[in-house]
């Protein structure tokens, strides 16, 4: 299992190299200069070209390329933002906590939700609760993210007024971006769990389970769903990977300062030295959080713990 672990983050160094020169070059190639957004229209052209100097943007592209991975790596600095003046990092660190309670807390509504939800319409397939089930789910798949948060805010905050409608400061306001994030990714889990429960009790094993006289719950809950959770527990991790990435919709409607809302800003200003590090710092996230399903797949199949060994 370590050897499986030490594996895993040896194959992330590639990965994140590789992220960082398609950043790199995406930015680099962008229409704009980033001196002229950062000190606006009336600046001196003395004032950019001090600017560019500052910066290294007037060096050749793998010599700035060079010198960012240089950094990053032996010195730990991702850049310097250019708008706030303060390092990438403690902005991203400062943002992340916010996308990780609304990523964590949507995530977990999609779980009690759509979990349940999936093995009920299994187990009572073509019924009328699997019915409506699948109708919400494919509601859910089909609703854009914005459109539903406008309408939440529109129900719950101007005509009911149950709820604020901005804000991540108090349990009410994570309520609202909460349901809107976990939309999709509850009818994502419905459908899989659904699809998963209905290939595995029709199996053999199954049958020989209620054969036996074994209670109807036993035979769902430790015989079934046990096995039918590994392409459950994959779509989580890579929903969760996802929301962990930022939320941009979510937050910008929201006004949620996380991670999404302060790429959308870097993006907006031109913040280079924002932008690559956040991105990187999405790659390095969603990485860690695949390597933890992975790890939890040896938990829920012994099988599969055999072969990481």
């Amino acid at each position: 299992m370590i050897r499986y672990i030490i594996r895993r983050i040896l194959f992330l160094i590639p990965v994140l190299i590789g992220v960082a020169f398609c950043v790199f070059t995406l930015l680099y190639f962008t229409p704009g200069d980033p001196a002229r957004m950062v000190l606006g229209d009336l600046a001196t052209p003395e004032a950019i070209q001090e600017f560019r100097d500052k910066e290294g943007l007037n060096d050749p592209f793998l010599v700035q390329f060079g010198n960012y991975l240089y950094k990053a790596v032996f010195k730990g600095d991702i850049g310097r933002s250019y708008s706030t003046k303060r390092p990438v990092m403690t902005e991203i660190m400062t943002a992340f906590p916010y996308t990780l309670k609304l990523s964590a807390f949507a995530m977990l509504i999609a779980i009690i939700i759509g979990i349940p939800c999936g093995i009920i319409s299994a187990i009572k397939q073509y019924s009328w609760f699997d019915t409506i089930t699948m109708i919400f789910a494919m509601i859910g798949l089909s609703m854009p993210v914005f459109w539903l948060g406008l309408l939440l805010i529109l129900l719950f905050a101007v005509h009911l007024r149950w709820l604020p409608s901005s804000g991540f400061s108090t349990f009410k306001a994570m309520i609202l971006p909460s349901v809107a994030l976990a939309a999709q990714s509850i009818s994502m889990v419905t459908r899989m769990t659904r699809s998963s429960m209905l290939e595995v009790i029709r199996a053999d094993y199954i049958r020989t389970a209620r054969a036996k006289g074994q209670l109807e719950s036993i035979v769902i809950g430790v015989h079934a769903l046990r096995n039918a959770l590994i392409p459950v527990v994959t779509l989580c991790g890579l929903q969760f990977g996802q929301l962990l990435s930022g939320a941009i919709l979510t937050e910008s409607i929201f006004a949620v300062p996380g991670v999404g809302r302060l790429m959308v800003n870097a993006i907006m200003t031109r913040d280079y030295p924002m932008v690559q590090g956040g991105v990187l710092f999405i790659a390095v996230t969603f990485s860690i959080v695949n390597l933890l399903v992975d790890l939890l797949y040896a938990y829920i199949d012994p099988r599969i713990k055999a072969e990481l060994r």
